[in-house]
């Protein structure tokens, strides 16, 4: 059986008359990327405070790598990481000496270059951090976490204000942190982001779960229909009846169990009709669908 990084039983937090958290149950393995999901004001920073013991709960019970973190326990905060979604370093510091001076208030350090290296910054070692673009100081957010060697690692939307290469170069650094064996929490709101990290997901809305699982299944995402999407030429022969419906572009779409089936009656209809399709598109519902869905059309989690 897998080792319980995190548990979490029954949950609540309660500000005067507003629950933000309703009772919730979660855990998470040794090795695992975890990703919460939820919408503004759906309980997800909450949760994550009070992992991280910033935050008492109101009711129920978590256990970080066996502790209570509402203790406030050295050895418990000796043994995670966290980072946060700003933070505010010396800009005047080079990326080794940041590194070296936040590995000097924990027992247990991991190699500096090594760090450097997990973290894609070797070619930055020796610049100042006024010196690094956005990414790349929250590269070093990252190396700062890991400077103690933590078991878990809270990343709090890590890529929030990334270009796509940053964002795509950051996931490869998450990665990286799994290969060397560290347990990841993370925060999200980009649905692309958990569904290439995550190896099991939570979506919470109005302070509770209502989804958890793989990124492929949550939710029955992989029972759900496919979706095909043609669109004939203007003057081109009816339409046999497959089940079509009319599309806002002047094409039609079918909820299909069986894709290859309903592709192949629609492409053998327009080869038999010397017909060329003007758009064929197969796709599968996302994460993003069965997210909107789940939480009633917010448009990102927070």
């Amino acid at each position: 059986m897998a080792e319980r990084v995190i548990e979490i039983v029954g949950l609540h937090k309660s500000y005067g008359d507003v629950e933000a958290v309703a009772g919730i149950d979660l855990h998470v393995d040794r090795g695992e990327v975890f990703a919460l999901l939820g919408p503004n004001g759906a309980g997800k920073t909450t949760t994550t405070e009070i992992l991280e013991g910033y935050l008492a709960p109101s009711r129920g019970s978590t256990s970080v790598l066996g502790h209570d973190p509402a203790n406030g326990e050295r050895e418990l905060k000796q043994r995670i990481g966290i980072v946060l979604q700003s933070t505010g370093v010396d800009k005047f510091l080079t990326v080794r000496e940041t590194i070296e001076m936040y590995a000097g208030y924990y027992p247990r350090q991991r190699p500096t270059d090594e760090v450097i290296e997990v973290v894609g910054l070797t070619e930055k070692t020796d610049a100042r951090v006024r010196q690094l673009s956005g990414g790349q100081q929250r590269r070093l957010d990252v190396a700062i976490a890991l400077a103690g060697d933590p078991e878990l690692l809270f990343l709090d939307e890590p890529t929030t204000g990334f270009d796509p290469s940053a964002r795509r170069n950051a996931w490869e650094m998450v990665k990286n942190l799994v290969s060397i064996g560290k347990t990841v929490w993370l925060t999200t709101h980009f649905m692309d982001e958990a569904q290439f990290l995550a190896d099991r997901v939570a979506v919470i809305a109005k302070g509770s779960i209502v989804a958890e699982g793989t990124p492929a299944s949550i939710a029955g995402r992989d029972r759900m229909r496919t979706m095909v999407r043609f669109r004939p030429p203007a003057g081109a022969p009816a339409l046999p009846s497959w089940g079509q419906t009319p599309d806002r572009d002047g094409g039609y779409v079918i909820e299909a169990e069986d894709a290859t089936r309903v592709v192949h009656d629609v492409t053998g209809w327009a080869i038999e009709h010397h017909v060329a399709l003007e758009m064929l598109e197969v796709t599968q519902p996302s994460l993003e669908d069965v997210y909107l869905e789940l939480t009633g059309g917010e448009a990102q989690a927070r």
